[in-house]
């Protein structure tokens, strides 16, 4: 049953390498890789059911066991990024099927976005912190390759902040990589944990975190380390945006949660209480603030991704089981809504022709079934009740009050109401108002670019209607993190 757990990236490894001898035949790539993202969503649908109901999977790779081997961990929280990851590119890549130019397609696109896949689920699933960094890496590469796919000018040259910030956070990962080695002897993230609870070296320990840190911050596009997101992520097609802003920011928040629960956990007052906290504040108000300047629906989206990973990080420096297991519980809304967001984005763009929204107006009149389901989502994003932003953001600002992080909370509460205000920026100058887009341009079907959205829009639905159980599963993964012995000995089998 263990082997189980590398299939989420043999999956796509097989499928990029098949698609990249089919570059030319447009229709065989689609039907080849339709067919494999419902394979992936349902294997990873069954993976998440079973380590929920049977506990930890672990694959020794070549039965060597650990630490001395790599290891491929499937625990709750890394089953559930899979699920999610998988739903993400499954929704995105049918979006692209109706919207991709066949121009776009020959130059590799299904390859890569294969290969991306490798990378982001090999992250989630990997017990080794070395090569946690080769997939990155795997996905990083992929991610450039996808960036500047189409070769506009734009693209090609607001991605080069991209690549640069990346390969610098590379360095400096392998530094902290060869650091951790020095102090203990071991890349296994289990072994590592269970080394830092025995070595007296708290004063190096927290310089390595601090480190490590900064290198998924970069990732994560925290601040101060988010610049390079909003132009970036600006310039590339609808479903590659949706794909970036949806997924791969995620990947460092993930790192950022792994790391700092079963390694560096020996001094939360410092890292998690003082650094972490203060971040995640800024990031929360800086993002929402460049979101509310902005009058571009793809910029000010762009904006709340930076906004809305600070409170995935907030839950993370509370440090609490209800402000964790309130994290969680946003890594999956968020995700689900951003996603769906930028789709949206790219169906008015479709329409309109443009995302300046001084040039916008009318779509409630000419298009209300796309008016509406943004709306839907848009309130869910600033956390309106009953909808999953609110369920999701409650416990993480609970939590904060409860631990008397009383300046935090208010920075979340505060940037809350600047999300609403932007996103209502948004449907206002685009689907209120009087229609400025052509009577040819209403005509202009989009009910197929409609229909990978709508499982979005009804999750965000249900995981509000729903959010008892959500919250409780989310707390399962909670507690199972927040305790570090529960990986350890999951891995090392003590």
């Amino acid at each position: 049953m263990s082997n189980l757990v590398i299939l989420p990236i043999i999956i796509p490894f097989i499928i990029g390498a098949i698609l990249l001898m089919f570059a030319k035949h447009h229709k065989v790539q689609r039907i080849i890789s339709g067919i494999s993202i419902i394979i992936l969503l349902a294997l990873a649908i069954y993976l998440a059911i079973y380590a929920y109901q049977h506990g930890t999977l672990v694959l020794e790779v070549g039965n060597w066991n650990a630490p001395f081997g790599i290891v491929l961990v499937a625990d709750l929280l890394s089953t559930f990024m899979v699920l999610l990851s998988t739903l993400v590119g499954a929704v995105c890549l049918f979006f692209a099927f109706k919207t991709i130019s066949s121009d776009r397609e020959k130059y590799y696109f299904y390859p890569l976005y294969f290969f991306l896949l490798i990378g982001v689920n090999g992250a989630f699933l990997t017990g080794d912190l070395f090569n946690l960094f080769v997939f990155f890496e795997v996905m990083l590469i992929a991610s450039y390759g996808l960036i500047v796919h189409g070769g506009t000018g734009y693209q090609l040259r607001e991605s080069f902040k991209y690549v640069i910030i990346n390969v610098f956070a590379s360095g400096l990962f392998i530094v902290a990589i060869a650091w951790i080695y020095s102090i203990t002897g071991t890349m296994n993230m289990a072994h590592i944990g269970e080394r830092v609870a025995e070595l007296d070296q708290a004063g190096a320990l927290n310089v390595v975190a601090i480190l490590l840190f900064i290198v998924f911050a970069s990732k994560g596009a925290l601040f101060p380390l988010y610049f390079w997101l909003p132009k970036s992520y600006f310039g590339p097609p609808a479903a590659i945006a949706a794909l970036f802003g949806g997924l791969l920011t995620k990947v460092g928040i993930y790192a950022i949660i792994r790391t700092f629960t079963v390694i560096f956990n020996h001094d939360p007052g410092f890292t998690h209480k003082g650094i972490i906290v203060t971040i995640a504040g800024f990031t929360m108000l800086f993002g929402v603030l460049g979101a509310v300047s902005q009058f571009d629906f793809k910029r000010i989206l762009s904006y709340h991704i930076i906004s809305q990973v600070g409170y995935m990080v907030m839950g993370l420096g509370i440090f609490t089981p209800l402000a964790m297991a309130g994290a969680i519980y946003y890594i999956a809304h968020h995700m689900i809504v951003k996603t769906a967001l930028f789709l949206f984005a790219g169906v008015t763009e479709k329409i309109t022709g443009t995302t300046d929204l001084k040039k916008m107006g009318g779509l409630l009149g000419s298009h209300p079934a796309l008016a509406w389901m943004f709306f839907i989502t848009a309130v869910s994003l600033a956390g309106i009740p009953p909808l999953s932003g609110f369920f999701s953001k409650f416990p993480i600002i609970l939590a904060g009050f409860e631990e008397g992080q009383y300046v935090i909370s208010g920075v979340a509460l505060l940037v809350g109401l600047l999300t609403l205000f932007s996103m209502m920026k948004i449907f206002s100058y685009a689907f209120w108002g009087k229609q400025k887009h052509t009577e040819e341009q209403v005509n202009i079907p989009i009910g197929k670019l409609l229909l990978p959205i709508i499982p979005l829009v009804a999750l965000t639905i249900i995981l509000g209607f729903a959010a008892e159980p959500i919250f409780t599963y989310s707390m399962d993964v909670a507690e199972q993190i927040m305790d570090p012995s529960n990986y350890i000995e999951s891995v090392l089998k003590e």
